[in-house]
């Protein structure tokens, strides 16, 4: 009687490769499919002393592609880039940009309201400036007294408020 030595990973190997198999005969060999789905565009946010700007890249996206909207708080940039194929005989060797829905949402600090926002989209690049509130702008503060006066900058927050 001749010895088998026990692998415990058999049967796991023996599974991969029936899914392996299984997807082989799927997907077309040779060349690479349109990637579809979820993508999300590359976002910059910054601040001034007067407003807080939003810039998102949406290159190749038209104004009606994608919308703005800001909602307790919460500032949301959702769209879709679609892939249109432009002539019947196109062959296409290599698809790399990413198709499909997209959706953003940032948080606002307290400092920032909507009202007053504004939005600019040129060269695929949006723009989104949301001014901060009057009560949480730096102000400059005269002191009086026997000595020249001086001024100072103060920062009046919400809890000084109350």
């Amino acid at each position: 009687m001749n010895m088998v030595k026990y692998d415990p990973f058999s049967e796991l190997r023996s599974l991969q490769d029936e899914m392996t198999r299984l997807f082989v005969g799927v997907t077309p060999r040779g060349r690479e499919e349109i990637v579809r789905g979820s993508w999300m565009p590359s976002v910059d946010i910054y601040e001034d002393k007067d407003k807080l700007v939003l810039e998102a890249d949406l290159p190749g996206m038209e104004r009606d592609d994608f919308d703005i909207s800001v909602e307790n708080n919460v500032i949301t940039l959702k769209g879709e880039r679609k892939f249109e194929k432009k002539v019947d005989g196109d062959n296409y060797h290599r698809v790399e940009r990413s198709y499909g829905s997209f959706s953003r949402s940032f948080t606002l600090p307290q400092t920032i309201t909507a009202e007053g926002a504004t939005a600019e989209f040129e060269n695929g690049i949006l723009r989104v400036s949301l001014p901060k509130r009057e009560e949480t702008k730096a102000r400059k503060i005269e002191i009086g007294g026997a000595s020249a006066p001086k001024t100072i900058e103060a920062e009046q927050s919400n809890t000084a408020k109350a």
